[in-house]
């Protein structure tokens, strides 16, 4: 089973909202790149929440998760997140069932 959480982020206003989502699409570039352990890392705007951000993240094991907080495009993110938000929430998620991406070597 995965390790996955949801991370509800309000920004200051929406030009924060803005750049906040290109400081997240920068680390979405290392995460791409570096990390197979991330299986989906997803920021979803909210409609009718201009400020909100809701990211989405599923790791393939809690290992993958502690890799991934280790990274220096997250290290980044994490520092620089804070200029631009009001507040932010994290839920840390149990797998109860479902339908995920299918890891190499797997059937779908």
């Amino acid at each position: 089973m995965g390790f996955a959480l949801v991370v509800r982020f309000t920004a200051r206003d929406e030009s924060a909202a803005r750049a906040f989502d290109d400081l997240a699409a920068a680390a979405l570039e290392g995460i791409k790149a570096y990390e197979p352990g991330t299986l989906v890392y997803v920021n979803h705007r909210v409609p009718d929440e201009p400020r909100v951000r809701v990211f989405y993240e599923l790791y393939a094991d809690r290992a993958a998760f502690d890799l991934h907080e280790e990274q220096p495009h997250v290290k980044h993110f994490l520092a620089e997140r804070g200029q631009y938000l009001e507040s932010f929430e994290v839920t840390f998620l149990d797998e109860a069932a479902g339908k995920r991406p299918a890891q190499a070597g797997e059937a779908r």
